[in-house]
C-alpha cells in the first residue's frame, strides 16, 4: 500500500513529479583564445543556466588565460571573461585550480576578483557531485 501511495502524484494527469534539471561541471582546459572551444563552453553554460540547471565550471591547463586580467586579446571577436562573469550572479559557480595558477606564473592580483582558487579535491568533489561532466 504504501508503494501505491508514493506513486499517486504520477498517476494523476498533471501532478507528475518532475526530476530536476541535472547539474553540470564543465571543466575549461584548452586555450581560451585559440579556437571556439571556451566560447562554445560559455555558450553552453549560460543556455544551461536558463533551462534551471546548476552550473559549475573548473578552470585549469591552458584555459587559465581566460580569468587573467587583461589577457582579451586586441581584436578579440568575444569577451570571453566578460562571458564567464556573466554567469555568476545567475548561479554558476566558477573555481580556478590553484597549480596551474603557480605554474603559469601569475601572481595574486594578475587574476580576475572572481576567481576562487581550488585544488584537486575540490575538482574531485564537484565530479562526484555532478551528474554530467563535460570537458572542453
Amino acid at each position: 500500500m504504501l508503494g501505491t501511495l508514493k506513486s499517486l502524484p504520477a498517476r494523476i494527469p498533471g501532478r507528475a513529479r518532475t526530476a530536476p534539471p541535472p547539474s553540470v561541471l564543465i571543466i575549461l582546459s584548452q586555450a581560451p583564445f585559440d579556437g571556439d572551444a571556451t566560447w562554445n563552453a560559455l555558450r553552453l553554460a549560460s543556455t544551461l543556466l536558463d533551462q534551471k540547471s546548476p552550473v559549475r565550471i573548473f578552470v585549469m591547463n591552458d584555459a587559465i588565460d581566460v580569468i587573467r586580467k587583461g589577457a582579451v586579446p586586441e581584436g578579440a571577436e568575444f569577451d570571453l571573461q566578460a562571458m564567464l562573469r556573466d554567469l555568476l550572479p545567475r548561479g554558476g559557480r566558477i573555481k580556478i585550480c590553484t597549480t596551474c595558477i603557480n605554474r603559469c606564473g601569475i601572481g595574486q592580483g594578475e587574476v580576475i576578483p572572481e576567481a576562487i582558487m581550488a585544488t584537486m579535491a575540490d575538482l574531485a568533489a564537484w565530479i562526484t557531485g555532478s551528474d554530467r561532466v563535460v570537458v572542453f
